[in-house]
């Protein structure tokens, strides 16, 4: 049995990543990858012309300081500097200008109160911070689940505090998951060897695989955080504080839907649309226009409605700073005439709040989020503000980039 320098668990953008800079220094390196593809939880499909449909993230979060913008440039990829649609409504169907404004002016109040509540030394759910009887909490709400993925009961203020985000948000034109996978051109990847059990009790690291036995000096773990909370791979002598960790930071779950149809010409691109503004369960559409003939529109559902599907609800959550549960979150994604293969939706689609940010659900919930979004007031003051270190340190990296 040969050895390695480094085995990398994980082709996604993390591990491919690092297996890219470990093979720049010389060092033999390896990935393992459970699915049959690179790129993780970053997946661009091309439908039959050629259009990159994003079945997972979209979006490189503060673009001005993320390193794939860079790797992008490299590679030779291309960037979408236009500022999102996220703010708006086309042609203000079903939601007049004043309300826009005073929705926009209740949802700031309310952000600027759950970040303020971040550096309280209880944590607490978001939904404490709702004006009550405010006309607008449900939209606000609703903005929690495409974002989150999780409902404002189910949100931590206190992670949704310790995000760093610059609120500068661009696209890659070939698609995001064309991007990642690009990273892994012409290293040793070996498709459909998800890693079964990592023995660490010996000089070299041994990881079982479905295809035998690999050793190696190190191993780099860039599964998803749900997937370790799951105990696979599991690890021999078992990690109980890591595995604690990475419950603590779960993913989210929304469902992405692809229309494509007829009247191009009727849409500005990436118009937005809210499905209605006066309850939870609605969804969030971008409309997108290519070659002025036909158009695609993206449709984002949050967590109400995919819980409900599961036959679940999240319970209302507590005040408490212990590690909340985790569960596996796999939604559908959806081309209308050319439909793709099930893929996850890695993160939500934005919602009309400026800015975006990471945050993860309180104890008891079932449904655990991905990212939020906070208020202009607080993109502001987080451009002079490093953001503090997770309560609970994890050494096995997410592998899923920027939604």
């Amino acid at each position: 049995m040969s050895e390695l320098d480094v085995i990398v668990i994980g082709a996604g953008a993390a591990g491919l990543a690092a297996a890219r800079r470990l093979a720049t220094a010389r060092l033999s390196v390896r990935v393992l990858e459970a699915r049959n593809r690179l790129g993780g939880r970053a997946w661009t499909w091309r439908d039959g012309a050629g259009l990159p449909i994003e079945l997972g993230c979209g979006w490189l979060h503060s673009a001005d300081e993320n390193e794939w913008c860079i790797v992008a440039a490299t590679l030779g990829f291309a960037l979408d500097r236009t500022p999102p649609t996220w703010r708006t409504q086309w042609s203000d169907i079903g939601f007049p200008a004043s309300d826009q404004d005073d929705y926009r002016a209740a949802s700031a109040r309310f952000y600027d109160r759950l970040d303020a509540a971040g550096e309280a030394e209880i944590d607490q759910p978001g939904d404490r911070f709702l004006e009550p009887g405010c006309r607008w909490n449900a939209l606000i709400n609703a903005t929690s689940t495409y974002i989150n993925g999780v409902e404002l009961d189910q949100l931590s203020a206190r992670d949704f505090w310790r995000y760093r985000d610059t609120g500068v948000n661009w696209r890659v034109v070939e698609g995001y998951g064309t991007l990642i996978a690009a990273t892994g051109a012409g290293l040793d990847v070996a498709l459909d060897c998800p890693a079964q059990a990592i023995d660490h009790r010996g000089r070299l690291v041994t990881i079982k695989t479905p295809r035998g036995e690999l050793r190696a000096r190190a191993v780099i773990v860039t599964v998803p955080t749900n997937v370790l909370a799951a105990g696979v791979p599991r690890f021999v002598p078992e990690l109980p504080a890591k595995i604690a960790a990475a419950e603590a930071l779960p993913l989210g779950l929304a469902d992405k839907v692809y229309l494509r149809f007829d009247g191009a010409e009727a849409f500005p691109a990436d118009s937005h649309l809210y499905g209605a503004v006066d309850r939870v369960r609605t969804g969030t559409t971008i409309c997108g226009r290519w070659d002025g003939r036909w158009s695609k529109a993206t449709s984002a559902v949050g967590s109400p409605a995919t819980s409900r599907r599961r036959g679940s609800r999240p319970s209302r959550a507590s005040p408490s700073t212990s590690s909340p549960r985790s569960s596996a979150a796999t939604s559908a994604s959806a081309c209308i005439r050319s439909p793709p293969p099930p893929g996850r939706a890695i993160r939500t689609r934005r919602a009309p709040i400026p800015t975006p940010g990471r945050a993860r659900l309180m104890p008891g919930s079932c449904s655990p989020p991905r990212s939020t979004s906070a208020c202009s007031s607080r993109a502001r003051r987080v451009q002079s503000r490093t953001s503090r270190p997770p309560t609970a340190p994890i050494a096995a990296a997410s592998s899923l980039p920027s939604r």
